[in-house]
């Protein structure tokens, strides 16, 4: 009687942002989101947002335009006391009555964007009373990104069931903060061909970790990139010498 091979469905990543599927290695290993998710994520809180942060308090005051006579400017109107969008996202939040929890409750009384601190305080003060840990010593954006950032407590949360939800939010996060400063990742071709698909359309993009294919979809770090080419290298000097 022959018999039917039925494949295993794919584990879809739990982050509605990401398309992949868990690889084995990240479903043995308990993972709920996949590996690129866990480290764009590491980039964001460890290089992208620190940066940020800086042009956001450089940002803090209107840029006011007025006619300037003996050292004096005079305002065609008075100059207000800060711009809101920066001051919103800089602005603070509680450790226990934090503005967003975990899973997606805000409250009624947040107007405009949810503050920085607002985003990730629930996800510091879930891991940290989940593995009773210390939280951050102060609730700044920029500590609360260094506390999150951390290996260990990425590494944690990647095995949750709500890990998706903290990746899709940190996103949400970047974007809303990179619509205020202008400052967006940039994007660049490798002059290197894909070494799955051989065709090239590498690209490279700032703080994150992986170079994608645009034409496949494979994701290699560059010490892989950097492997595949030497071993091109070494086959065409092969073929030469034969």
């Amino acid at each position: 009687m022959a018999t039917t091979d039925t494949a295993t469905p794919a584990t879809p990543c739990l982050a509605a942002t990401c398309h992949r599927s868990l690889r084995d290695n990240e479903q043995t290993n308990g993972h709920t989101i996949c590996i690129p998710c866990v480290h764009l994520m590491a980039r964001w809180l460890q290089s992208e947002l620190p940066r940020q942060l800086i042009v956001l308090e450089g940002s803090r005051h209107r840029e006011t335009t007025g006619a300037s006579s003996g050292g004096r400017t005079a305002y065609r109107t008075a100059p207000l006391p800060g711009r809101d969008d920066v001051l919103n996202l800089l602005g603070p939040a509680s450790w226990s009555d934090a503005v967003r929890d975990p899973y997606g409750q805000a409250h009624a009384d947040q107007h405009g964007p949810v503050p920085i601190a607002g985003v990730l305080i629930p996800w510091a003060r879930t891991i940290a009373d989940q593995r009773r840990w210390n939280p951050p010593a102060t609730l700044t954006p920029m500590s609360l990104a260094t506390w999150l950032g951390r290996p260990r407590a990425l590494d944690y949360a990647s095995r949750q069931s709500w890990a998706g939800d903290f990746r899709d939010e940190l996103a949400e996060l970047m974007r809303t903060v990179r619509a205020v400063t202008r400052l967006r990742p940039q994007r660049r071709p490798v002059t290197q061909p894909c070494p799955r698909c051989e065709d090239l359309a590498l690209v490279e993009t700032d703080h994150q970790l992986y170079v994608d294919c645009t034409s496949c979809e494979s994701m290699f770090t560059r010490d892989e990139l950097a492997l595949a080419a030497r071993i091109t290298v070494a086959a065409l000097d092969t073929g030469a010498t034969r």
